[in-house]
């Protein structure tokens, strides 16, 4: 089975274990079921002699699950520059958009419809969505969703945009003209070798399912990709492997956006005052009410004193946190990592997470989350990071400094 592991990072930059290897092992038995093998060697022949079964499994394997406007904030940062500072400097231009990886088109379809509704001309943008499942460029192309892709309380979107049809909803066609879907694989070299470079970059959460050897090599599609002006947006977890690889937090609350290191910086647009979400008190979760079986692991890196054996480290309720998080479901993130925390008061990494959750919910707790978490890793990377990151936009520079420097001498190496 590590054989085929190794064909799926190698194929496709997967990290087993960003998705659990008993989840790529079931997979597998599936498909030797199929095909009537019984020897996981004859299924590894199969998948080096026969490129279709390989799509096959890359096809079962691929996390694709996705819904519209996911994190909402991004997509009103974007609006907001694309609109008041991207159009007024480039009159007469085409704004070029990227979305990848595109999954079943929710992402780019979001970016077009911000920017329709803000009366942006179709002709003033154009939006190319790649993924490496064809799978889900058919339904993407097909347009049609269930209520899985509608979540959140705001759904207005939908009534402007959508048509209800015995299937589901049916996606208008002014909405679907504006985006180009396109199969590629962001690992090829030839991978959107024939574009001009982007203006703004989708990129959220793909490289925490990637080895560090395989992030620098995406990273680096990505800075070639964007333009010297451009904005990259990732997810929450992403900022520091990003910050590592020419590339700078633009420094605007929870849009997780970037620019080329060395590119100018545009003022942060105003935000709207809206009403802090009370996040839960600490209580026992049980994970196996959370169906983590439904949701595969993602394990962090270890940090100092802790392994990836460590029970606290890398527990089933840590892990689905994790997941959570990476998610958008802020509010059960942070009640799994306080029922973690009740029992392991000495981990960092919950900490830590805790932390990242308070900083997505604008709650100024994270910073002290942060602190608590390198009083017992003083090294931990993420840590002294995201604490720079909310120090500077909170004004206080001098600490900031001090906390980059920190994170400079402790920042993991390939």
């Amino acid at each position: 089975m590590h054989r085929i592991e190794a064909l799926l990072r190698n194929g496709i930059g997967l990290d087993a274990a960003s998705i659990g290897s008993s989840l790529i092992e079931r997979t597998v038995r599936l498909r030797m079921k199929l095909h009537g093998l019984k020897q996981v060697t004859d299924y590894e022949r199969m998948l080096r002699d026969e490129p279709e079964e390989f799509a096959e499994l890359t096809e079962a394997v691929v996390v694709t699950e996705t819904w519209f406007f996911r994190d909402r904030e991004p997509f009103n940062v974007f609006t907001q520059i694309a609109v008041n500072e991207w159009l007024p400097k480039n009159p007469g231009k085409t704004m070029r958009i990227l979305s990848v990886p595109c999954s079943s088109g929710e992402e780019p379809y979001s970016t077009a419809m911000c920017l329709l509704d803000a009366n942006v001309p179709a002709d003033r943008f154009s939006i190319d969505a790649v993924d490496i499942s064809q799978n889900a460029l058919t339904r993407a192309a097909r347009a049609v969703y269930g209520k899985n892709s509608f979540r959140g309380p705001d759904l207005a979107f939908r009534d402007r945009h959508f048509t209800e049809i015995k299937d589901g909803f049916t996606l208008s066609p002014n909405v679907r003209q504006a985006v180009s879907f396109r199969h590629d694989n962001i690992l090829d070299d030839s991978f959107l070798a024939d574009t001009a470079p982007y203006d703004f970059i989708f990129c959220r959460n793909l490289l925490i399912y990637f080895d560090r050897a395989t992030q620098v090599l995406a990273l680096a599609k990505l800075h070639r990709l964007l333009a010297p002006d451009g904005m990259l947006f990732v997810g929450p977890a992403e900022i520091p492997l990003v910050m590592e690889s020419g590339f700078t937090s633009a420094n605007i609350p929870h849009a997780f956006a970037c620019r080329k290191t060395g590119a100018p910086s545009l003022p942060a647009p105003p935000r709207p005052r809206r009403k802090r979400r009370s996040l839960p008190a600490t209580k026992s979760v049980s994970a196996s009410a959370a169906k983590i079986d439904l949701l595969p692991p993602l394990p962090a890196p270890a940090r100092n004193g802790e392994t990836e054996n460590d029970p606290k480290h890398n527990s089933a309720t840590l892990i689905l946190a994790r997941r959570l998080a990476d998610s958008g479901q802020l509010e059960k993130a942070a009640a799994l990592c306080q029922a973690h925390l009740a029992q392991h008061q000495d981990c960092a990494e919950a900490y830590y997470l805790l932390g990242l959750v308070k900083d997505a919910g604008n709650d100024p707790q994270a910073i002290e989350f942060y602190r608590k978490a390198l009083y017992l890793d003083p090294n931990h990377y993420e840590a002294l990071v995201h604490a720079a990151l909310w120090l500077e936009r909170t004004g206080d520079t001098t600490t900031a400094l001090a906390f980059k420097r920190r994170a400079e001498r402790a920042q993991p190496r390939p």
